[in-house]
């Protein structure tokens, strides 16, 4: 069977086709596709059997990475936390892998990987790279049902310390909003031992998703405590980033905004939001969405050709790379997080 390939920017067809499609995501949209080419040069690319001028059925999203740090290589995709392939089964999906196969195969990409939110695709196709917790949220139910869910005292005590504090709420997308999420970024980056992505990531990120991105800002009197980034569309409710300020934990800014952002998202009709990935080893992470009424999912990365897992070197490398990113000051951690990130993908 013939695979054609095709830039989904330049093609009308994609918009229509992940338009009605009941797997795809804010990560497939056009908006989102054009950020990362925006911001670090990824050049999107489709493969299909389907053939030009004819109505999409089918297709394998990627990104290609071209590094001289990290090496040339096709992600699907980059700073996302996952992207569901749009075919319709295993056989389907192994059919359009053929072509990337074969480029990777002849040294054109380092290394193919995919990033599927359905386990059996890892599985049944290849061996898994990189596995991750990935939380649901399920809005179905009435709101008062959702909240009767959530953790009494990790969740709803301090939901209600929140409001008794008098923490106020601020929703939007503007110059303002971005400047005070970006400062709470880069300070619990900080805490993180870890760099904050590039500035021009955010500004790139307002400039393309437009009225896909919305940033809440909570505030004791005139000044930011916590705040995060969401991504939305039609079809999917995404929470992406989330920062704080530690001098202010005790005010539970964070539960706060997390229950205006679901009410929301219920009130835009979502049935669902996607909490994003969890790495296994963040415990405090995953047991905090945990305590929201989530339901937990495997998330496994699939890589050609694969590899079985982080080796113990490399264990060790990141444990040295945040000792030495918790020593340096803030301006080379925004330094350094400037050049690396565009690298990492």
């Amino acid at each position: 069977m013939d695979i054609y390939s095709f830039n989904p920017l330049q093609d009308n067809r994609w918009s229509t086709f992940i338009k009605n499609h009941r797997k795809a995501c804010v990560f497939h949209s056009v908006e989102w596709l054009s950020l990362l080419e925006q911001a670090y040069g990824y050049e999107p690319v489709a493969y299909t059997t389907t053939r030009p001028g004819e109505q999409l059925s089918n297709a394998l999203l990627f990104c290609r990475v071209r590094s001289w740090l990290t090496g040339q290589r096709l992600v699907s995709l980059p700073f996302s936390d996952h992207c569901e392939p749009l075919v319709v089964d295993e056989s389907e999906l192994k059919t359009l892998l053929d072509t990337p196969l074969e480029e990777q195969k002849i040294g054109n990409w380092k290394y193919i990987e995919l990033r599927p939110t359905t386990t059996s695709y890892g599985d049944g196709v290849e061996k898994h790279t990189e596995e991750y917790v990935l939380h649901r949220l399920d809005l179905r139910p009435e709101l008062k049902d959702v909240y009767s869910r959530f953790h009494v005292n990790s969740i709803r005590r301090k939901i209600e310390r929140a409001q008794k504090t008098g923490l106020t709420l601020e929703i939007g997308r503007s110059p303002k909003l971005l400047r005070e999420f970006y400062q709470l970024h880069v300070m619990t980056r900080r805490r993180q031992h870890l760099p904050p992505h590039p500035r021009f990531w955010f500004n790139h990120m307002l400039s393309c998703l437009g009225e896909m991105l919305t940033i809440y800002v909570a505030r004791k009197s005139e000044c930011p405590v916590a705040a995060l980034l969401t991504l939305s569309s039609k079809t999917s409710f995404i929470y992406k980033y989330g920062c704080s300020n530690a001098r202010f934990h005790n005010l539970g800014g964070m539960p706060f905004l997390f229950w205006n952002m679901i009410q929301s998202a219920k009130r835009s009709g979502h049935t669902e939001i996607d909490l994003g990935r969890s790495d296994l080893a963040n415990g405090g992470l995953i047991t905090f969405k945990d305590r929201w009424g989530t339901a937990r999912n495997r998330l496994v990365y699939v890589r050609y050709p694969p590899r079985t897992g982080r080796t113990d070197q490399q264990k060790f490398s990141m444990r040295i790379a945040r000792k030495l990113f918790g020593l340096c000051p803030t301006s080379v951690l925004t330094v350094a997080g400037n050049f690396l990130y565009r690298h990492i993908g």
